[in-house]
């Protein structure tokens, strides 16, 4: 029982983690990267369709993604949604290629990501706490059941607090290389 209550707070912590990692990657930094597009929807025939269904995303060089966009009627579409996204970039087209350049960023830029950067983290580290509240909840009703004892309850709740000062420490991590990667020129 207290193994598949801290398997499950467990879980729930990396999930945490893995909606982290997402977060961050939308993140724009100074290098061209893929997954800034991930969150992107065009319009095709009607419907809201993630960009990397409809078009190729590359990285040509350090500084610019090259779009090649497999149906040339929707070359228009991709670009208006690129634009109006709010990651603040300006596609080129050249035929049947979208050149998308990365500008530098500036150090206002770079505070404003990093205070994002955080801001996510701290999220992170909440839902990682919710997650190890909701574990020692579940242990407390165990004991009030009477269904473990004092001692099996202690001991989880220790393994469930090492469990989650783990995953605090990797959030701390990740946002420490997401700080370093941002304020590299």
């Amino acid at each position: 029982m207290i193994d598949d209550i801290k398997r499950e707070a467990e879980e729930r912590m990396k999930n945490s983690l893995d909606a982290l990692g997402t977060h961050f990657n939308k993140i724009r930094t100074g290098r061209a990267h893929p997954s800034i597009l991930d969150g992107l929807k065009v319009p095709y025939y009607g419907a809201d369709t993630p960009l990397n269904q409809v078009a190729n995303v590359n990285v040509e060089d350090a500084r610019t993604l090259s779009l090649t966009v497999w149906d040339r009627s929707m070359i228009p579409e991709v670009e208006r949604a690129i634009m109006k996204s709010d990651l603040g970039l300006n596609p080129a087209t050249a035929g049947e290629v979208i050149r998308i350049p990365m500008p530098p960023l500036t150090e206002e830029t770079r505070k404003g990501y990093i205070k994002q950067a955080r801001s996510e983290a701290e999220s992170a580290r909440v839902s990682v706490r919710n997650a190890r509240r909701d574990a020692m909840g579940m242990l407390k009703d165990l004991l009030k059941e009477k269904e473990i004892s004092e001692d099996d309850e202690r001991r989880g709740q220790d393994a469930v607090q090492k469990l989650t000062d783990g995953y605090v420490a990797r959030v701390d991590s990740m946002l420490a290389d997401k700080e370093a990667d941002l304020m590299e020129i």
